[in-house]
């Protein structure tokens, strides 16, 4: 079976998404599967001019609103990017956003089209001020979602959280599957060792909707309380210099250290104690089970995927969404309890090894994949394939 993978952006790029599918793919292809990477390189802009037209509803009702002009050229562009790129046929085609499946969908109407959707740009605008909600954009990129229920052969979302948002823009939620990311365990080394100083570490773009500011609040009354600690941010983006001033005004610049982006944060979480994130939201929420899987102990809030990841008190803890004050007694309680982190951390991990492994998803995958194209095999090698999975 030959699979095209078709990401948004290119694998190099920073996200969960742009991490994780090569992984996928290489395993695969060490099982004997045909499966190659296709995205659209930051560099190809304005390429694209042919006509786009949904099903669905009438976009140039939209149009002359600055995301949705951006949207619809991108659109564009990635037709056009796949026609001059991509020079044969696949058995299918697994895409990881929406512009990139409607595209591969009109490119090739006859090759069954899998979408996952990881997360919500539409959401993300709105927690980050730029779109408001049910204005025009929001709703030009809500009616997506049933351009997508239309056109593509199956959705898949990584959370049931965020199936259950979805289903709100589609006609028929029972189609929409859900399949949790997965994780290579081979990228995660995790490191016994006592901190004289709690280290907590957080991993994100800097953005509203990451809730930085609620985590700099609650680290300048934990400063007032006096409890020591060090606070790691790893990321950068448009919040930057806010929330420098932030850590000032609170307080705690001297105990903070922004490390702008960093291409693999697994290999650096391993010598920190806490990881901890208050997202307003999350489809998923990779980071979580990568910092799991580092041995941390979890503080995250109450939403979307965070909130299936941790159970409350057992693998993590949870807090409401903004709210400073119960986040610095969430941090209070891994500095002052040592043991508790500890606890905290290791059923984290075993949790994660054993729901958010990689041969997981391959074979969740492999199901859906096979749905669509039977696969002749001797029993042989379907025995040893099945191995290979075990091992």
């Amino acid at each position: 079976m030959n699979i095209l993978q078709a990401l948004f952006f290119p694998p190099e790029q920073p996200g969960g998404v742009s991490s994780m599918v090569p992984y996928i793919l290489d395993r695969f292809n060490k099982k004997g599967w045909e499966m190659e990477l296709f995205s659209l390189p930051k560099r190809i802009r304005n390429k694209g001019t042919e006509e786009v037209e949904f099903v669905t509803f009438d976009w140039r009702k939209y149009a002359g609103n600055p995301i949705v002009d951006k949207y619809i050229q991108t659109y564009k562009d990635y037709v056009w990017w796949t026609k001059l790129r991509v020079t044969k046929k696949y058995d299918i085609i697994h895409a990881h956003h929406p512009i990139a499946a409607m595209a591969m969908k009109q490119i090739y109407p006859e090759t069954p089209v899998i979408l996952t959707i990881h997360s919500s740009f539409e959401r993300e605008l709105v927690l980050n001020g730029r779109i408001k909600e049910n204005g025009v954009e929001h709703q030009f990129l809500t009616q997506i979602y049933e351009e997508l229920e239309t056109k593509v052969d199956q959705i898949i979302t990584v959370s049931n959280s965020f199936k259950q948002y979805i289903s709100e823009y589609v006609q028929d939620s029972e189609r929409i599957g859900v399949i949790p990311n997965g994780f290579d365990e081979k990228r995660f080394r995790p490191i016994s060792h006592e901190n004289a100083v709690t280290q907590f570490i957080t991993v994100c773009r800097l953005v509203p909707a990451k809730g930085l500011d609620t985590l700099l609040i609650a680290c300048g009354e934990l400063k007032k309380r006096g409890h020591p600690f060090v606070l790691h941010i790893i990321g950068d983006g448009p919040s930057r210099e806010e929330l420098e001033k932030l850590a000032i005004q609170h307080n705690i610049y001297e105990d903070t250290i922004f490390y702008g982006y960093m291409l693999h944060p697994e290999e650096f979480m391993p010598f920190f104690d806490v990881f901890v994130l208050p997202s307003r939201a999350e489809a998923f929420g990779s980071v979580f089970a990568e910092a799991a899987l580092c041995w941390l102990a979890l503080i995250g809030t109450d939403v979307g995927g965070i909130a299936e990841q941790i159970e409350h008190g057992h693998n993590g803890l949870l807090v409401p969404v903004g709210d400073a004050m119960a986040l610095s007694h969430a941090l209070e309680k891994v500095v002052i309890d040592p043991t508790f982190r500890y606890n905290l951390a290791r059923t984290a991990w075993e949790k994660a090894k054993k729901t958010y492994s990689l041969n997981r998803v391959l074979r969740q995958l492999k199901s859906v994949y096979e749905s669509y194209h039977i696969v002749e095999q001797h029993p042989t090698a379907e025995k040893k394939e099945d191995q290979n999975e075990n091992s």
